[in-house]
């Protein structure tokens, strides 16, 4: 299976000492944050930061992703530039367009011939927060080939929207559904938007849970207490698990008695059933749940 990414942690790009401990808080991805979490005085400082930590800490068993600054501000070619050297795993474009991946697409594959990384090496994510992100998602996925999913910005989306943000979500519901079904089709992950009661645990549940009956693969968080909860939502339940070995094991049966088509308790099983299956199986295994 590709990468995982049931959580992608926010963490301010001018803390020292969360950067320090970045990889130690249970998130399959961390971002480390340029834009909203530091202030226009801190910008330059958060980037040797970033920077400096990218290079010394090592990462260990987790992605790095980097969020720079819009493409529209006098930060982000700064952040590419200096970030792109010390090559993190994944760029996370804010407020993302087709014009703004295509142009961080050149500036990384320029970076990564002068220090000599393989191209195409640094991932891109798409941040669709604005109702034009929401229109155009699926023409920003095939913009380039390094974009390997999209995060969705329900607070800025809102504020662009000109509506008030809910625990309810129904504000955000077809931007929602318009994200996840643009990934699906291509093939990229989707992360919903971020559960800002930190507080709220049974409410962060419910709002993942959510998620998950959308389609979307995984849950940005801001606090490290949430990625329990959200990986929680995103594992298979047991009850997932046995159904899966059933289905792959009368698989096995019908293919052993010669049959093309078979049914489980009652119900035809065809392709759709079982990939679903074998996704739900291998998933368990690399969870350690099988």
């Amino acid at each position: 299976m590709k990468r995982l990414r049931r959580t992608m942690l926010f963490m301010p790009g001018n803390n020292p000492g969360m950067l320090q401990s970045a990889d130690i808080l249970g998130a399959d991805s961390i971002i480390l944050d340029l834009e909203d979490a530091v202030s226009l005085t801190e910008k330059d400082a958060a980037r040797i930061l970033v920077r400096e930590a990218i290079k010394s800490l090592h990462y260990k068993g987790v992605e790095v992703v980097v969020r720079i600054n819009p493409l529209d501000t006098e930060y982000a070619m700064d952040d590419i530039e200096n970030i792109a050297k010390v090559k993190p795993d994944t760029i996370l474009v804010p407020k993302v367009t087709e014009d703004a991946i295509v142009k961080v697409d050149k500036e990384l594959t320029r970076i990564e011939k002068e220090q000599g990384f393989e191209e195409g090496s640094i991932r891109l994510f798409g941040l669709v927060e604005t109702a034009y992100g929401v229109e155009n998602v699926y023409n920003i996925i095939k913009s380039s080939n390094r974009v390997e999913g999209i995060l969705l910005g329900g607070e800025d989306l809102t504020s662009d929207l000109g509506v008030k943000r809910t625990k309810q979500g129904d504000e955000i519901l077809y931007a929602r559904n318009k994200v996840s079904m643009a990934c699906r089709a291509l093939r990229v992950d989707s992360i919903d938007t971020p559960f800002t009661d930190t507080n709220d645990f049974e409410g962060l549940r419910k709002d993942t849970e959510k998620a998950k009956n959308l389609g979307f693969t995984g849950k940005a968080s801001i606090n490290p207490r949430q990625i329990d909860t959200i990986h929680s939502v995103f594992a298979p339940a047991a009850a997932e698990i046995k159904h899966a070995q059933r289905v792959m094991d009368a698989m096995e049966e019908a293919k052993s008695e010669g049959k093309g088509v078979f049914s489980l308790d009652g119900k035809m099983v065809d392709a759709p059933v079982i990939n679903r299956a074998k996704t739900t199986l291998e998933l368990a295994k690399i969870l350690g749940l099988i």
